[in-house]
């Protein structure tokens, strides 16, 4: 078995030859990626299961969908992507080719996480791929089962030169981060993205940072109470509310709250019956480590549990569980909750609420649902979040055209798209020049005078000349 460091000699070596320039060599991987997800689709939602017990519509619509529409995207706007971008010119600059060209960083990491563990490795990768990178692939451990089927897939798909997965812990994930990336993109926790902060700090690795935050969903004004527990129930407890975009917590009047939560428990039932554990769409908590985290949270807060609240540790499962009149200094506060528990707090004024949400830290995602627009385009101009999205829930991670990426505590960086492309890319700045005009050139030689400064500052503005 190759060491760490070997590893990274052979995808060095690679890169350095030029081979991963191409676009022909790019559009050959990103389809032998799509042919892994096609030829592999049951054994992926099989690996799923097995590690978080998702349903299979959630395995595909999450965790293969979302990939498939990633990599059609890219495959159809590699070309363009690839182009180099021309910018405005002034009368000095008139007869160069001034332009920006997207170039591959080198070798690069990518560190995956147990919850989305397919998605939120290969969207990555695919951006990674399209920008010309050799790649280094560490999925999460904690998913075993996906861990166990990435490894095995990559290198039967993808070139073994260019892409390599390196398994292992946080020990492993440790001495892998001393090695000299060309850039790391991380998805996970604070915590550990500090300790990659830190590493990349040593070589000076440019980082990308994916994590999460309590995503507030703030309900105000007139709602449909019954089309808005809809969409929060599933966006609240899809993978049993392990997604780092997932409604965190609730804001709303206790009028708001009063009709909010019988429609809950209605739809909870419409959704996985009147036993939601032997239901088959409804997942488990990854680990008992994450399942005792939650039932810590939950006994230690003052609100008041009206739906849900039912466990079973030998099983990992929590009941979807709604919690009310909870404090801002509650125990469901002090941290992202990651499961499926839902506290709601109730303020009657909206001012109020925003400044409840500026109060923390800025979230992954921002949720409003209202029907009056003035609700919706005030807190859009009040707030800071990664995303924002109005009347519904995690959608918008799903459309490629978008960026996806966090701001302060949630993160920086965006990929998905287009954005993965420039996230895994060098954006050079090129001017060619020929021998041309040279008495122009002239007045920026010495000897310096006013005369020579005024029509250098003339040929130099923007307003002197703008073409392309």
């Amino acid at each position: 078995m190759e060491s760490q460091s070997q590893v990274l000699e052979r995808l060095r070596t690679a890169f350095e030859s030029g081979v991963t320039i191409p676009e022909k060599f790019r559009r050959t991987q990103l389809t032998n990626l799509m042919s892994m997800i096609k030829d592999n689709e049951e054994q992926i939602v099989n690996a799923l299961h097995k590690d978080l017990t998702k349903p299979k519509f959630e395995a595909i619509l999450s965790e293969v969908e979302i990939v498939m529409n990633e990599l059609h995207y890219a495959l159809g706007n590699l070309t363009s992507w690839m182009q180099p971008e021309y910018v405005s010119k002034n009368l000095a600059t008139k007869l160069d080719d001034c332009f920006v060209r997207r170039e591959p960083l080198g070798v690069v990491l990518i560190i995956g996480p147990w919850n989305y563990p397919m998605q939120l490795l290969i969207v990555p990768l695919i951006g990674a791929i399209a920008a010309g990178n050799c790649v280094v692939i560490k999925p999460s451990e904690v998913s075993a089962a996906t861990d166990n089927l990435i490894t095995e897939l990559i290198p039967k798909y993808l070139s073994k030169d260019c892409y390599a997965v390196v398994r292992g812990g946080p020990k492993e994930t440790q001495a892998l981060l001393k090695n000299r990336f060309d850039h790391i993109f991380y998805t996970g926790s604070q915590a550990v993205a500090r300790v990659v902060l830190q590493s990349a700090a040593v070589h000076l690795t440019p980082v990308t940072l994916e994590l999460g935050g309590k995503c507030p969903c703030l309900i105000y004004g007139r709602v449909n109470a019954a089309a808005a527990a809809r969409r929060l129930v599933w966006a609240k407890f899809f993978n049993a509310g392990q997604s780092c975009v997932a409604p965190d917590y609730v804001l709303c009047s206790k009028a708001t709250c009063d009709a909010l939560v019988p429609a809950l428990r209605q739809v909870l039932e419409d959704f996985y019956g009147s036993d939601i554990q032997k239901s088959p769409d409804m997942s488990r908590i990854v680990t008992p480590k994450h399942w005792t985290r939650l039932m810590g949270l939950l006994n230690r807060t003052k609100g008041k549990v009206v739906v849900g609240g039912e466990h079973d540790e030998k099983d990992r499962y929590i009941a979807p569980t709604v919690v009310v009149d909870v404090a801002e200094d509650d125990a469901l506060m002090e941290e992202e909750i990651f499961g499926p528990i839902l506290p709601i707090l109730t303020i009657e004024c909206l001012e109020e609420s925003i400044k409840l949400t500026k109060r923390k830290e800025k979230p992954l995602a921002f949720y409003v649902f209202s029907d009056e627009s003035s609700v919706v385009k005030k807190v859009l101009e009040n707030s800071s979040s990664g995303g924002f999205c109005s009347n519904d829930g995690i959608v918008h991670m799903a459309l490629p055209g978008l960026p996806f990426g966090g701001v302060g505590n949630s993160g920086f960086g965006h990929y998905h798209g287009h954005w993965g492309f420039e996230a895994f890319s060098h954006q050079r700045a090129v001017m060619l020049r020929g021998w041309a005009l040279e008495k122009l050139n002239a007045l920026r030689y010495p000897p310096y005078s006013d005369e020579k400064l005024s029509w250098l500052r003339w040929t130099t503005s923007p307003k002197s000349c703008s073409i392309m």
